[in-house]
């Protein structure tokens, strides 16, 4: 229920599981450490999984890595993964029973900003 923020104005989903997900803006959430939504988030849906999942990104030791994937154990072990390719960010399932707020980002460059600012360097 609370894997997306708060600010969702619209999805859709297939018949396949691929899905797209629309927020009023782009913006952070915090968890157990901060996840950074963009305005449209995409991904296909299967059992206990998001794969191929693009427009969320999470924060780890000060850098932002795109989430690649997310899988809870099926039966549940009370855990959600996310997929950063380097490394598997583990959290409480708790942590997603209610949406969070999000807000508008403070910072000032992430993963996807940083190779957009460069490529007009």
């Amino acid at each position: 229920m609370g894997l997306f923020p708060k600010g969702v104005t619209n999805f859709t989903i297939n018949e396949d599981g691929k899905f797209e997900v629309y927020l009023d803006q782009a913006c952070d959430a915090k968890f157990e450490s901060e996840l950074h939504y963009e305005k449209n988030v995409f991904g296909q849906l299967s059992f206990g999984q998001i794969g191929n999942l693009s427009g969320i990104s999470a924060q780890d030791l000060f850098l932002w890595f795109p989430v690649k994937g997310i899988r809870v154990d099926v039966p549940s072990s009370g855990v959600i993964y996310f997929d950063v390719g380097v490394v598997r960010k583990q959290f409480s399932l708790s942590l997603f029973e209610t949406p969070r707020e999000c807000v508008a980002a403070t910072h000032p460059l992430h993963s996807t900003d940083i190779f957009h600012h460069f490529s007009k360097v």
